[in-house]
């Protein structure tokens, strides 16, 4: 299933009165620069939603921010568009929710991967959504570092002899047509 490509503008008051409200994680937490002032963290401008495509009768969801690695809630942000007489309206609200706890394993290799959305989301898991612009990426990334591999080096064929675009193997690193 496709990734939901809405996207929304962080309010950033909300937020920053959303984050000094939470509850801290349990442990030591370190002394902030400012005495009586909270560390918040650098959140980024615009959000995407991370859920699978769906109706416009769901909200969207996005992590806006986890206290750790392994933080038992995370702050997600939800937004819903609503068509009215003046125009479009956007609503947000956040929520502290814990992770989901699935779990997909492989048993032939013994990988695990978990479910990076919130617990009780709506299905499917993140495993089963993909993100073609994320894809589209990291395809292009591979294609760069494999353009300056064999073009870095000196001495043999130049890097562009098969042209710019296209991955000659299809995907397969470090394999190169032979001719």
């Amino acid at each position: 299933m496709l990734q939901c490509t809405a996207f929304a503008e962080v309010p950033e008051m909300g937020t920053l009165v959303v984050l000094t409200a939470m509850n801290a994680e349990p442990g030591p937490t370190p002394a902030p620069a400012v005495p009586g002032v909270p560390e918040l963290p650098e959140l980024d401008d615009m959000l995407l939603c991370e859920l699978g495509e769906h109706d416009e009768k769901s909200e969207h969801a996005a992590q806006l921010w986890a206290g750790e690695m392994a933080a038992s809630r995370d702050l997600w942000m939800f937004w819903t568009d609503t068509d009215t007489d003046t125009g479009m309206r956007r609503s947000f609200r956040f929520a502290e929710l814990p992770p989901c706890p699935a779990v997909m394993r492989t048993l032939a290799t013994d990988e695990r991967e978990v479910c990076v959305l919130f617990d009780r989301h709506s299905a499917p898991h993140s495993w089963d959504v993909t993100d073609p612009l994320a894809d589209l990426m990291a395809e292009r990334m591979r294609e760069e570092v494999e353009r300056e591999r064999r073009g870095g080096g000196g001495g043999g064929k130049g890097a562009d002899e098969g042209g710019e675009e296209g991955d000659a193997d299809e995907g397969g690193a470090g394999v190169t047509p032979s001719g």
